[in-house]
């Protein structure tokens, strides 16, 4: 009997729903000048965003059917711009991150600062944008199940 996996898609929007909150609190906590709800905040981000990067990966793997974007025209237009620029920032932010995180833990925080910048918008894209493709395929129904995920 295979395993159960259709749960993931909506784990995955939770994880990334998290990190986006988690984000967004670390911002705070660091313009408050807490530096270590900052680092705990960047830290759990990190923890969310590694869960649903697992989640997805087992699940894309695994060969369940996937759903595929079959709504109106004009919208499959946008949701296709979404998800390429969704998935080409998705590339990116992970050295983006890593490379953000070695800089504060060595303690290197001007030039932490200048790369959070960037990182921290594609960051919350990327897992905004996660959650957008989600809800549009399940919750509002535009997605249609593939018989195969070859």
């Amino acid at each position: 009997m295979p395993l159960d996996l259709s749960f993931l898609p909506f784990f995955e929007a939770c994880c990334n729903s998290a990190a986006v909150v988690s984000l967004l609190l670390g911002v705070r906590s660091i313009r408050k000048g807490d530096r270590t709800r900052h680092k705990r905040l960047m830290l759990l981000a990190f923890v969310f965003s590694s869960l649903f990067l697992t989640a997805y990966l087992v699940y894309h793997f695994s060969g369940v059917p996937v759903r595929r974007f079959q709504g109106p025209s004009a919208l499959r237009l946008v949701y296709l711009a979404v998800l390429l620029s969704h998935t080409l920032l998705a590339v990116l932010v992970l050295p983006l991150v890593l490379r953000t995180f070695y800089l504060a833990f060595k303690g290197r925080f001007e030039e932490h600062r200048k790369l959070a910048k960037w990182t921290l918008w594609i960051w919350l894209y990327v897992s905004v944008t996660g959650v957008l493709v989600y809800l549009t395929i399940y919750p509002l129904g535009f997605g249609v199940l593939e018989v195969t995920n070859k």
